[in-house]
């Protein structure tokens, strides 16, 4: 079974706050692109504007890092986006607070999994299941705070992806996950969706971003593969 851990494109979604907003408009129509047919043959297209870090997407290291050797999305290895993946239920962890890693350590538990090095972690926080098309969902949500983000580290995860805008608290001035991401070459994916589907379980991730020549950020159709 494939779960789609997408969340749709489209005009008006929610973006993080600052990011240039989604547009979209018609391009060709049937009826305009007809009359350069015979036979009946004609087609329709659509133009589409967002930002590299708008939807459902991955971040470059180019993203999270000043140094210009830092590598756009184009750049980094394919690797970190398919492997095996786990996701946590921190959904109880309330809005505007810092997940910590005795949360992390209480959520692994009550899965009866465990996270393995080269792993992929996703985190239900349960924002887009709440808040999704609303305005709450850039607002509300919780944040990996510096001790969740370490244990990130230290349990050798590959990459790793929440169901918010960004994994950091929202109301944080010096966004710590972020840091570590920068400085351990570490990755993530925001504004997935559909975690509910696959908590407390384990599955094949994949997630192979848009190849965007010098993007800071890789538009993504993420999907779990479950085996049954």
């Amino acid at each position: 079974m494939i779960v789609d851990l997408s969340q749709d494109i489209y005009e008006g979604m929610m973006v993080y706050p600052g990011h240039s907003k989604t547009v979209f408009f018609d391009h060709a129509s049937h009826e305009e692109t007809a009359l350069r047919f015979e036979g009946g043959f004609s087609f329709q297209t659509k133009g589409v504007m967002f930002n590299d870090n708008g939807p459902t997407h991955v971040d470059s290291f180019s993203h999270l890092d000043p140094d210009p050797t830092a590598q756009t999305i184009d750049q980094m290895d394919l690797d970190l986006f398919y492997g095996p993946g786990i996701c946590l239920d921190v959904s109880h962890v309330p809005a505007q607070t810092d997940i910590t890693a005795e949360h992390l350590d209480a959520a692994e538990a009550a899965s009866g999994l465990r996270v393995q090095p080269g792993d992929i972690l996703l985190l239900h926080t349960g924002t887009w299941n709440r808040y999704a098309g609303q305005r709450d969902y850039l607002s509300l949500f919780p944040g990996l705070g510096t001790t969740a983000s370490e244990w990130i580290l230290n349990r050798g995860v590959k990459t790793f992806g929440v169901d918010s805008p960004t994994p950091d608290n929202p109301v944080s001035k010096t966004y710590p996950c972020h840091m570590m991401c920068r400085h351990a070459h570490v990755t993530h994916y925001e504004n997935l969706a559909n975690l509910d589907k696959v908590v407390n379980r384990r599955f094949v991730f994949a997630g192979f971003p848009l190849k965007l020549r010098g993007a800071h950020g890789g538009p993504t159709r993420a999907v779990a593969i479950l085996e049954d």
